[in-house]
Parts: C-alpha cells; sequence; structure tokens
C-alpha cells in the first residue's frame, strides 16, 4: 500500500512538468515562416537607450508579435544624425539567446528581405546592442518569451534589466 501511494504521489507531483515549456535545446524545435515586414511607421515607437550610439533606435511596438514557435519579431527603425531613417525586421529566440535578421528596408528600396539569414548569437562582439537591448528589457522573461505583446511594449517603454540588474541594499 505504502508503495502505491508513493507513486500516486510522485504522479501527482510531477504532473504538471509534463505541460512545461521544452528546454531551449530541444532537438525538435522548429522556426515558423516568419510573416512578412510590416509597413515601416515612424511615429508611436518606442526609444532604446543606447549610449554612445551614433544612430537612435526606437521599436515599432505596432510590429511586434510573439509567434507559435517561440520568436518574438519586430521592427527597430534606426535614425542617422543627418536624419536617414532605415529599418530592421528581427527576431529574437529567447530559448537561446540569439537573433535573426528577416528583412531591412531603407530610402528608395523598401524592405529586403535576407536570404537564409542565420540565427546568431546576441552575445557575440560585433552584434548591435539594440537587439540585446530589446530581449533584455522586454522581449524575454529569461529564456522564454514575454507573457504577451502587451507586456512586451509596456516592458520596453518601462525598461528595467530584471535578468542582469544588480540588486543593491
Amino acid at each position: 500500500m505504502r508503495l502505491r501511494d508513493f507513486a500516486l504521489s510522485l504522479l501527482v507531483l510531477t504532473a504538471p512538468l509534463s505541460h512545461a515549456q521544452l528546454p531551449p535545446d530541444n532537438p525538435d524545435w522548429r522556426e515558423a515562416a516568419a510573416p512578412p515586414p510590416p509597413p515601416l511607421r515612424l511615429e508611436g515607437l518606442i526609444g532604446l537607450d543606447l549610449p554612445g550610439s551614433a544612430l537612435r533606435f526606437a521599436v515599432d511596438p505596432r510590429s511586434i508579435t510573439i509567434g507559435a514557435d517561440g520568436i518574438v519579431r519586430y521592427v527597430v527603425v534606426a535614425t542617422s544624425t543627418s536624419g536617414a531613417v532605415n529599418g530592421i525586421y528581427e527576431g529574437v529566440k529567447c530559448s537561446s539567446g540569439e537573433f535573426k535578421v528577416y528583412a531591412r528596408h531603407t530610402p528608395g528600396a523598401g524592405w529586403v528581405v535576407t536570404k537564409d539569414s542565420p540565427w546568431r548569437s546576441a552575445y557575440d562582439n560585433g552584434i548591435p546592442r539594440h537587439t540585446l537591448i530589446v530581449a533584455r528589457t522586454g522581449a524575454c522573461q529569461g529564456h522564454s518569451a514575454n507573457t504577451s505583446v502587451e507586456q512586451i511594449v509596456r516592458d520596453l517603454r518601462a525598461p528595467q534589466d530584471t535578468k542582469f540588474r544588480q540588486e543593491t541594499r
């Protein structure tokens, strides 16, 4: 009788784990086809704080999506000091800390889809810092996508790098 009670207790305690999110290195994960880039918008953008950058970066909150594959996709608008505006349609895979560029928008050319863009670590040297800022302050909660698009927008508007913030007492 005790063995049966133990087995039943173990089953009850572990059942919720069967519905838990797959681990970051899930070999069965497949990327869904990315939707086409949305129109490039310049109004209502959420600015990103990148001290020392010659460019100003901002995210279009209306472009943010969370795919069934867990990828957070969005458009970043980069504006130079001379006023030139470019757009980048990219995605962040929070489970692995990687990002991918799907398309680039330049004046006169519009959106140009990037063919076979690889997933790259958001932590590598030479990677645009805006991507890491978006992931840390809104798109991701640890190794998962944030809970909703609305929450991503709220977090980007009031950024707190909670994953890497040092608590002070």
